[in-house]
């Protein structure tokens, strides 16, 4: 996430090499009966979003227990298995893609491709933003609203006996969510004001922040990927951080 918009993420994220017809198949029943319904409460939301993520993981290459991105991702997020109170997994993606995203449930999925041109603080300023769609509920909203306009476009309130035929386009619009969630300016803005306090609480780097986008900027022309451009730019973003860090005394 896209979707940062990392993160899933929040949020901002590029086009995937991940296959929304890797992700459709061999749904858990309990998937099929969780999104058979047009009202869903918050924690039927973390819940598919928990399955959508598992789902993901499973049709696609993730990085072992030994491999080296696994390896460097545990050292950066050490410290940080719990986030505003909210339990945090990290995994690695193998794709070249330059994206990450978060989910409802604290997953948050890391690609091959940002972890090669980040450094371990620009990693962990992507993580915080993508965290910061979490905390801030911009990823459960922006499921819980996926969900429901998949369900009222395919009559799931209105037909019967076709929940696993509907349920599995659910779970594909959830899919789709997880790879290429928008989120507006003021939520992008918010959720780099969080990752900005989690890096400055925490001992941080905060021009971490400025450079992740400065160099996101450069990849896109100026916007960057998708998944970190849409609202502000990303030049514009790395601006504005550095001209915070320079009246909180951070910077120069």
């Amino acid at each position: 996430m896209n979707r940062f918009s990392l993160l899933v993420v929040g949020s901002l994220l590029s086009t995937s090499t991940l296959s929304l017809a890797q992700t459709t198949g061999g749904l858990p029943q309990a998937l099929l009966e969780l999104v058979g319904s047009v009202t869903l409460s918050d924690a039927q939301v973390v819940e598919a979003s928990k399955q959508a993520v598992q789902q993901m993981d499973a049709q696609n290459q993730v990085a072992g227990p030994s491999d080296p991105y696994t390896v460097r991702l545990n050292k950066i997020v050490a410290r940080h298995h719990t986030i505003s109170g909210i339990p945090v997994n990290y995994k690695v993606y193998l794709t070249k893609d330059v994206n990450a995203f978060a989910t409802a449930d604290g997953s948050v999925r890391v690609f091959k491709g940002l972890m090669d041109i980040m450094t371990d603080q620009e990693v962990l300023a992507v993580m915080g933003h993508e965290m910061g769609h979490v905390v801030n509920k911009d990823s459960r909203d922006g499921m819980k609203a996926a969900l429901r306009r998949s369900a009222v476009r395919d009559g799931l309130a209105s037909r019967s006996g076709t929940v696993g035929q509907v349920a599995r386009s659910q779970f594909g619009a959830a899919a789709d969510y997880l790879l290429g969630a928008k989120f507006s300016r003021q939520q992008e803005t918010e959720a780099d004001d969080y990752s900005y306090q989690f890096l400055k609480k925490n001992g941080y780097s905060v021009l971490a922040l400025a450079t992740s986008f400065e160099k996101l900027a450069k990849l896109g022309g100026g916007g960057g990927p998708e998944f970190i451009s849409d609202h502000p730019d990303s030049a514009k973003r790395a601006q504005r951080v550095r001209d915070r860090a320079r009246q909180d005394g951070l910077a120069r």
